[in-house]
């Protein structure tokens, strides 16, 4: 039997070359993952896996479809490879063909070759991650708000605030008044303050 495997990283991601360059192959059945590849606790890979027998081709557009951890991808290639005794092929990299150069030369360039693209698979998703990271950085500097919009202000909430500001009333009276828990007031009430200054 010969297998596909497609993994994208979200469920918004188009499968589509992978898809096509599988269907070239006239390969028998095509698995698919919309799932991160941190690891390989995918529910079609794990499906995929347990259908494979010795023998069988297993397909893939490039290895960081398969995964994105160095060290997971060199384990699951060794399973697969030498536990299950499928071949695999990697389309974009014909030198990641088990089902040529089973020679000891052939062996070496491949498992070098392999090394290489697991690293560099894993170094993206770790430039990936610290790239959204910086991203969502420069987006609260330029005072881009992230999660659930903060509910508007009850109208008598800088009356109350004064009035609580002042020491006529108690903080438990004062969200009492605005109808919010004591702990949002006091966050609403700081947030007002450093407006009411300039702040922020």
């Amino acid at each position: 039997m010969t297998y596909g495997y497609i993994r994208v990283s979200s469920k918004d991601q188009n499968e589509d070359r992978q898809q096509i360059a599988l269907e070239l192959q006239n390969v028998d059945r095509i698995f698919t993952d919309k799932q991160s590849g941190k690891d390989f606790d995918r529910p079609e890979y794990k499906k995929m896996v347990r259908k494979l027998h010795a023998g069988d081709v297993l397909y893939i557009l490039s290895i960081d479809r398969l995964g994105r951890n160095y060290e997971e991808i060199q384990e699951q290639w060794r399973y697969l490879t030498k536990e299950k005794r499928v071949d695999i092929v990697v389309i974009d990299m014909p030198l990641l063909d088990t089902r040529q150069g089973k020679d000891l030369m052939g062996t070496f360039i491949a498992d070098l070759v392999l090394q290489i693209l697991s690293f560099v698979a894993q170094s993206e998703r770790e430039n990936i991650k610290k790239r959204q990271a910086e991203g969502i950085a420069a987006a609260k500097a330029r005072g881009m708000k992230f999660g659930r919009p903060a509910k508007p202000l009850p109208e008598n909430f800088q009356k109350v605030f004064f009035k609580w500001k002042n020491g006529e009333i108690t903080g438990t009276e004062a969200a009492e008044n605005c109808n919010m828990p004591l702990s949002t007031f006091r966050y609403r009430a700081e947030v007002f303050q450093r407006s009411e200054n300039g702040v922020g």
